[in-house]
């Protein structure tokens, strides 16, 4: 039930941490899962900071020596505990008091890390389609690593080597441990705000399973996710196979493997693009070979080479063709005149003026008929003689004629 109170009337400090301390009561046992931060003893009580393995929160758990000896927990391990939330009133404090302690197994953590996995997958974050390209020459490479790690002179070395003119922004953070997910994470964010920073590598060298828990975090894999920068995974070994290298847009085997695979080789860019310059002075001087090839025929060509001998030719041609048809006209020309001729002698062989010159004579009637025998005549008709120069006209009488 709520207090009834008032500024008149109110209630003093230790009703509230009373009821407070009734209310937490309440709870009843449960079990708790954590990573073990820190962890004092005094006496025959046993100190535990139990850190959320997500959340940046943490409570402390009190247990007898026994069941903390019982399973022998190490800072950094990860732990459930059976619990019982006990609040102190006398000075307002909160904390879990410790009935069991057990260790999460190796085979539990696997066990968890798959279901987080398939959880994961069927969301999408790790499909294919998400990934995005690496660039092919970063301006600036962030670089999320230990403190003056292995894994970060590897990236750095090997990348200036392969192009010296290479640019990092370093954030060195925890990679292991309690702190490990918040620094990382807040790492990333800042990469990827910074417009100059054009791809992100999280690296860090190999250890056992529990070290390389904080890169399965589902909180960072989220992250990653999220991040508009392309980020490479670079934990561990080759067989290192954290959540981290499902949701990054590349996995590296190694701290090395990601230096060569963010920058190009400068020695294998130069000889490829001296490839390629050779390439292209062979494709172009083909090229001009050629072109000076068919140049060359063309020039070599009659007209082209001596085009005064080729228009004398020409006119060679023109003259050679009109002689002959000049000839060709002469000779039908002169076939005609024969034909004439000839026609013009058979004409005048058969022409009636011919006969007239041998001697002679047409006899026609008035009307230009030819009398053709006697009877035709009548006695008195008037009668038209031809003869081969002239014509006389007679009457005819009896068969005599005037």
């Amino acid at each position: 039930m709520a207090l009834e109170t008032s500024a008149e009337a109110p209630v003093p400090v230790r009703a509230v941490l009373q009821l407070v301390g009734g209310w937490i009561g309440k709870l009843g046992r449960v079990w708790v899962e954590g990573q073990i931060a820190e962890c004092t003893k005094r006496g025959g009580t046993a100190f535990i900071t139990l850190r959320d393995p997500v959340a940046a929160v943490s409570v402390q758990v009190i247990c007898s020596r026994p069941v903390f000896e019982g399973a022998s927990p190490q800072v950094g391990a990860r732990v459930v505990v059976w619990a019982k939330p006990d609040f102190n009133a006398n000075r307002g404090s909160f904390a879990l008091t410790a009935l069991e302690i057990r260790a999460v197994g190796i085979g539990e953590l696997l066990a968890r890390l798959e279901r987080l996995r398939r959880q994961l997958t069927a969301e999408g974050l790790f499909s294919a389609e998400r990934k995005r390209p690496l660039p092919f020459l970063p301006g600036v490479i962030g670089l999320i690593c230990g403190r003056d790690s292995a894994a970060q002179r590897d990236v750095q070395q090997n990348a200036e080597r392969r192009w010296p003119a290479v640019r990092f922004r370093v954030e060195q953070t925890a990679v292991q441990g309690p702190f490990a997910v918040g620094e990382i994470t807040e790492a990333l964010r800042g990469l990827d705000e910074d417009p100059e920073v054009d791809v992100i590598v999280i690296a860090r060298g190999g250890g056992s399973l529990e070290d390389l828990l904080p890169f399965s975090d589902e909180g960072l894999i989220r992250a990653v996710a999220a991040c508009r920068t392309p980020v490479v995974s670079a934990i561990g070994h080759e067989q290192d196979t954290p959540l981290l290298d499902y949701v990054a847009d590349l996995r590296a085997s190694t701290p090395t493997d990601a230096a060569k695979r963010i920058v190009p080789d400068v020695t294998e860019q130069l000889k490829y693009v001296t490839d390629l310059r050779d390439r292209a002075h062979r494709s172009v001087k083909g090229w001009l070979d050629r072109e000076l090839a068919w140049l060359e025929s063309v020039r070599s060509r009659p007209a082209i080479a001596d085009p005064v001998r080729e228009v004398e030719r020409q006119a060679e041609q023109a003259g050679a063709l009109t002689q002959r048809a000049r000839m060709s006209l002469d000779s039908s020309l002169a076939r005609a005149g024969d034909d004439i001729a000839h026609v013009r002698a058979r004409l005048l062989a058969l022409s009636p003026a011919a006969t007239l010159r041998r001697g002679y004579a047409i006899v026609q009637h008035a009307d230009a008929t030819v009398v053709r025998a006697a009877a035709e005549v009548t006695a008195g008709e008037k009668l038209t003689v031809r003869f081969a120069a002239d014509q006389v006209t007679v009457h005819a009488d009896g068969g005599t004629a005037e």
